[in-house]
């Protein structure tokens, strides 16, 4: 999308929330860092003049974005939020649907299994409450530690992944169930697909409910919103 925006010659900021280490370049200056909640959001879109926010947060970023609707509203801003199409099951996916986190660790609490924890960092801690598993957590960076579960192993790696990488990952190490937030979009579906293929069951953390909103799935649908709402841009 930066790309995207900077080579139409359109000013903006790509804003990080900063949980990654060494987050990827991009075409458009970059800020690394919270806003403090709305009010701050609020505050930085007058004081840097921004005409229209985009928020392409993480789907499970879910107070971000009710920050974005929450200072947008009290600014006049227009804003759009450019998400991944969440997935769907398919013919021969094995998916028990949970709420959130907490219903994912409550759905752990039977016999020992080897569990895939595709995550993130930033819950392991909530599955220490079911240390019998042993589990596979795949993170961007490096832990800076232990991780809060007994019995674990760490993946470090940045996708896209494959299909192919996936299967030959989960076979590794003898993984009977994966556990998945509904990112969606197609850099994070090879576990999802590889699942499928090895016939495991799938914990699918459905995503968080969010204020209604004007949404897109693509970039090009952010590009076609920005020239529908004025020329004089500054995102």
């Amino acid at each position: 999308m930066a790309s995207a925006l900077a080579a139409r010659g359109l000013s903006g900021t790509f804003s990080y929330a900063g949980r990654v280490e060494s987050p990827k370049p991009q075409a458009l200056p970059l800020r690394v860092g919270g806003f403090g909640g709305a009010a701050g959001l609020a505050a930085h879109i007058r004081e840097a003049g921004i005409t229209h926010v985009v928020d392409a947060t993480h789907p499970f970023a879910a107070q971000m974005s009710r920050n974005a609707v929450d200072a947008c509203a009290e600014t006049g801003v227009p804003l759009v939020a450019l998400t991944r199409a969440p997935w769907r099951p398919e013919a021969g996916d094995d998916w028990q649907h949970v709420p959130d986190i907490a219903g994912a660790v409550a759905a752990l609490s039977g016999e020992r299994r080897r569990v895939f924890l595709a995550i993130g960092r930033m819950h392991l801690e909530d599955f220490a409450t079911r240390p019998q598993h042993f589990y596979l957590a795949r993170l961007v960076d490096a832990p800076e530690g232990a991780l809060p579960l007994p019995d674990c192993a760490v993946e470090v790696s940045r996708g896209p992944f494959t299909v192919e990488g996936d299967v030959a990952l989960m076979q590794a190490h003898g993984i009977e169930l994966v556990v998945s937030k509904n990112s969606g979009g197609t850099g994070a579906r090879a576990k999802i697909d590889a699942a499928r293929t090895l016939g495991l069951p799938v914990l699918m953390i459905d995503r968080p409910a969010l204020p209604v909103r004007a949404e897109v799935h693509e970039v090009q649908g952010v590009i076609d919103w920005l020239a529908h709402t004025g020329t004089d841009l500054g995102v």
